[in-house]
């Protein structure tokens, strides 16, 4: 059974990355339009900056900027196609990976990261804070028509001084999120449908599980059926809410992984949550392929990120 929504904006390019900021707005990115761009209380839609490329996660960092995953551009669905607008593969104009923060006063942006120990970044989907000022983010790769990237997720400083690669190889890693006390990494794959948790010992720093683990992670679950998983929120009591492709809702998962739910959505192609609002009791939800922000109240509330804590 479908929930009842609150529709906000509708027309929207392929609409991620919800960031709900403290004046009531959603701040969002426009993959195909390449926008950054900001939906009022009001439901006015409005451009922050234009980034091009193809602009995917994005969080508020320490310093008051935004900090923008940007994929380097993806090719699309035909206009008219009956599957929606989607991302198809690369895009013929591809402009490369890389990490960006923009000034949201002036603006400005800068490009911090491009690669890391000589290997450019591919395709960076998601990001998320930590207490310590740095934050972790998933390069999923670009697909070709022949072959695809493998994945990896790294762990940066705001100020672009450091860059490190904390988890490789990883399928198509996409969301990513810590959990409350900030000592676990979650990261989910879209293609395998699986969650992984990385257990912290410090900033960028794992402690890896034994093989058969491929990566050192340890797996928390994995969806049977056809299902994909995209970006991710936590919520105050640990639970890992998954945005979750095909089988199109909110897929919530415990830390132990032994409760798996499925919150139904109205489309196919359910790509990230927040949360905000009163007590962080409302979930923010972008119908990316049917171009809609849309919102919910939510069972419980979200985990307070990072930045809302300086």
């Amino acid at each position: 059974m479908v929930p009842e929504l609150t529709e906000l904006a509708s027309g929207l390019r392929f609409p991620e990355g919800p960031v709900a900021m403290p004046d009531g707005s959603i701040l969002l990115v426009e993959i195909e339009r390449g926008t950054v761009t900001k939906v009022a209380p009001d439901g006015a839609v409005s451009y922050v900056a234009r980034p091009g490329g193809g602009p995917n996660g994005a969080a508020l960092g320490p310093d008051g900027r935004l900090f923008i995953c940007n994929n380097g551009g993806f090719r699309w669905t035909p206009e008219g196609d009956e599957s929606g607008l989607r991302p198809i593969g690369i895009a013929e104009d591809y402009s490369g990976g890389r990490i960006e923060a923009l000034d949201l006063e002036t603006g400005e942006i800068e490009v911090l990261y491009r690669e890391c120990d000589g290997r450019l970044l591919c395709g960076p989907n998601d990001l998320v804070f930590d207490g310590e000022g740095g934050f972790y983010f998933t390069d999923l790769g670009k697909v070709r028509h022949r072959d695809q990237d493998r994945g990896a997720v790294y762990y940066a400083r705001a100020d672009g001084s450091m860059i490190r690669e904390v988890v490789f190889p990883i399928f198509t890693p996409n969301g990513c999120g810590l959990s409350p006390d900030g000592r676990v990494l979650y990261v989910a794959e879209t293609e395998t449908a699986r969650l992984w948790a990385f257990d912290l010992t410090g900033p960028g720093e794992i402690r890896r599980h034994p093989f058969p683990s491929p990566h050192g992670g340890r797996l928390v679950t994995g969806l049977p059926g056809y299902n994909r998983f995209d970006s991710l929120a936590v919520d105050a009591g640990g639970n890992i809410c998954v945005a979750t492709l095909v089988n199109g809702g909110i897929t919530v998962v415990s830390p132990d992984g032994h409760s798996v739910r499925h919150v139904l959505m109205p489309e196919r192609w359910v790509t990230n949550i927040c949360f905000g609002g009163p007590d962080l009791r409302t979930a923010y939800i972008t119908l990316s392929s049917t171009g809609r922000l849309v919102s919910m109240p939510w069972e419980r509330p979200g985990l307070p990120l990072h930045h809302l804590n300086k």
